[in-house]
Order: C-alpha cells, then structure tokens, then sequence
C-alpha cells in the first residue's frame, strides 16, 4: 500500500515522506487494512498527514498518533 494518493497537493521534505510512508504501512497492517481504495485507508493516510503537517518527522510517532486516534474510534 501506498499513502501517496493523499498527499496530492501537500509538500512534504524526503525524510518526512520516508517517515510517514512506513508509518502508514505500519498502521494499515496493524489495522488489518488491505484495500488502498478504502475510506478506512484513507482516513489513516489523512491522520499521518495531519501529524506531519503539525511537524513531526518521526515514523513512529506519526504511527503512534494513528493508532491513538484507531483505540479512541
């Protein structure tokens, strides 16, 4: 899977991108999520989008705050 579809128009340096690319599979297959197509998906990319864009660059925590958000839902 790929979050790139999610991040078209948004600006983001190479390191975050790497950083949010593995937080992302991370998430989805912590979540069981398979299908990049779905509206789940999509929201896990838009919650890793949203913590980068409030600055933080590392993979971990952008997973952390995804599964902070998925243990609230």
């Amino acid at each position: 899977m790929c979050i790139s579809p999610a991040l078209l128009g948004q600006s983001f340096g190479a390191e975050q991108l790497q950083a949010m690319g593995v937080a992302y599979e991370h998430a989805c297959h912590a979540l069981r999520l398979t299908d990049t197509n779905d509206r789940l998906t999509e929201i896990v990319a838009n919650k890793i989008i949203d913590a980068a864009r409030a600055g933080e660059t590392d993979a971990d925590r952008l997973y952390e705050a995804v599964m902070v958000w998925a243990s609230a839902a």
